[in-house]
């Protein structure tokens, strides 16, 4: 009834220890939120899964197809999954450590005691005393460190944290390649329709110095309205090996990002044959309120993951300063003999319990803490820089989507003006009014706003790929932070 008591004792006062936890609880960083964003800006409500892959809204299958493999090829994503490989193999180790290690030894040994070992100067009796020993043994054994201050758990909270983030950074990086595709194929396609537009230009260019060439040749006009024809119809042919270099290298950077093997990047992408006027504008732009952009953002979610790992790593190194206490046990059987092995005689076993802690250690596990607290100050430092990076970036997608969208109808109602000056312009020339020089210029401002045009489109389309990303791309948590634990 005795050793009941003190057993139960014992064991109270392990798990009153065991609680004894020490380092700070983390808690989330209060920043100052907008409760909504700028009233010119109108968000609309669409369903979050319309939105989750958000490129499709493009309506391009072509740009599915490059999205889906940049997913699942590109290499910066598999250096981002390996990383989540070992972060939770590392969430394993430090799980692990919190239960006991049972362990097994089985020896076996022969061994030859001399005689002229002992203090005996007599040979005869060292010969006598002279013996070969055969020793076996098989045991079992238990070790277990009781976490009193909590360090065991706090390395695991840290752990779990750190395999949170790597999951969160791999998201962001997804997130990242996925825009990176879109915008590289929207410039493709933006360089693919300049040089479509300059080439039929140039093929009409060459066309009307032609016809000038005639017309010189019978004598109707001076040789140096044939020469202005041909000097646009030259510069223009200057202008066709730079855009082409442009799309060469929009395709080799487009199939970097989509994984493309070195064989493939030599060869030849396949980028479809959809032309930049038939992807379509996204109309209607998600609601996410600026709280919620705290949740919707990946990178936002790993710098916080972050600032876990490194609060837990406080009370790691604060519970390196205190003792620690490690209980052992073995069983087991030892024998000269292999037949006597299993006997009763043979049978062994031990109980023991060890305490260790720092004395004098001239400030190594202070310096710890304090290492420990400023990175807890630079990894908060971090969160609320990614916070406010990530709201500015919305802030720039929302302006720039609204403000190119202006532009993009006003480059439209210019276009419709220079096509009726270029149309007069033909018209007056055909009767005589105005000079060829004259009817160039309309051509080469028509050119030129046909151009901007193209450009217009692509940064319209890019700034709607840009609020998309900035507002989380679509993204969205499948798990609560710590939600994770029991799955793992």
């Amino acid at each position: 009834m005795r050793y009941q008591k003190r057993c139960c004792t014992g064991i109270a006062l392990a798990l009153l220890l065991s609680g004894c936890a020490v380092g700070p609880e983390y808690q989330s960083p209060d920043i100052a939120l907008p409760e909504t964003w700028p009233e010119h800006i109108n968000l609309s409500q669409q369903d979050r899964d319309a939105w989750r892959h958000w490129w499709r809204q493009f309506n391009d299958p072509a740009l599915n197809q490059l999205v889906e493999r940049a997913a699942q090829e590109n290499l910066e994503l598999m250096i981002q999954l390996a990383r989540i490989q070992e972060a939770r193999a590392q969430l394993g180790f430090a799980e692990a450590e919190q239960f006991p290690t049972v362990g097994y030894q089985a020896e076996a040994t022969r061994e030859r005691t001399p005689g002229a070992a002992l203090p005996i100067d007599f040979e005869p009796i060292q010969d006598l005393l002279t013996s070969t020993n055969n020793q076996y043994s098989l045991a079992a054994s238990l070790e277990y460190e009781l976490d009193l201050w909590g360090r065991l758990a706090n390395e695991r909270e840290a752990a779990l944290a750190a395999f949170q983030e790597s999951q969160f950074a791999k998201d962001a990086a997804e997130i990242g390649v996925i825009g990176d595709v879109v915008t590289t194929y929207f410039n493709l396609k933006s360089a693919e329709a300049q040089q479509q537009l300059l080439e039929e230009t140039l093929a009409s260019y060459e066309e009307t110095y032609r016809l000038q060439r005639l017309r010189f040749d019978h004598g109707d006009i001076s040789e140096l309205e044939v020469r202005q024809a041909e000097a646009e119809w030259q510069g223009l042919r200057t202008e066709l090996p730079a855009l082409a270099q442009q799309v060469e290298s929009l395709r080799g950077a487009l199939g970097v990002l989509v994984g493309m093997s070195p064989n493939e990047l030599i060869s030849a992408l396949d980028t479809g044959s959809t032309q930049l006027a038939d992807i379509a504008q996204p109309e209607k732009i998600p609601q996410v309120m600026p709280s919620e952009l705290l949740q919707r953002r990946p990178d936002i979610r790993s710098a916080e993951a972050a600032l876990i790992a490194a609060t837990a790593q406080v009370g790691v190194a604060e519970a390196r300063r205190l003792p620690s206490l490690n209980l052992s046990t073995f069983i087991g059987t030892a024998a000269a003999s292999s037949g006597d092995l299993f006997s009763d005689v043979a049978r062994t076993w031990g109980l023991g319990a060890s305490v260790m802690g720092p004395i004098f250690d001239f400030g190594r596990t202070r310096a710890g803490v304090e290492s420990a607290e400023a990175l807890v100050e630079q990894a908060e430092a971090q969160y609320r820089l990614t916070v406010l990076t990530a709201f500015n970036e919305v802030r720039d997608a929302l302006f720039s989507y609204d403000f190119i969208s202006q532009r993009a109808a006003a480059v439209d109602e210019q276009i419709e003006a220079i096509e009726r000056t270029r149309d007069i312009a033909v018209l007056m020339y055909d009767q005589g009014q105005i000079s060829q020089l004259e009817r160039l210029d309309a051509e080469r401002n028509l050119l030129a706003a046909r151009l901007e045009q193209t450009d217009v489109r692509r940064e319209q389309l890019a700034a709607a790929a840009t609020l998309f990303k900035a507002l989380g791309g679509g993204w969205q948590a499948d798990e609560e932070p710590h939600a994770a634990v029991s799955q793992q």
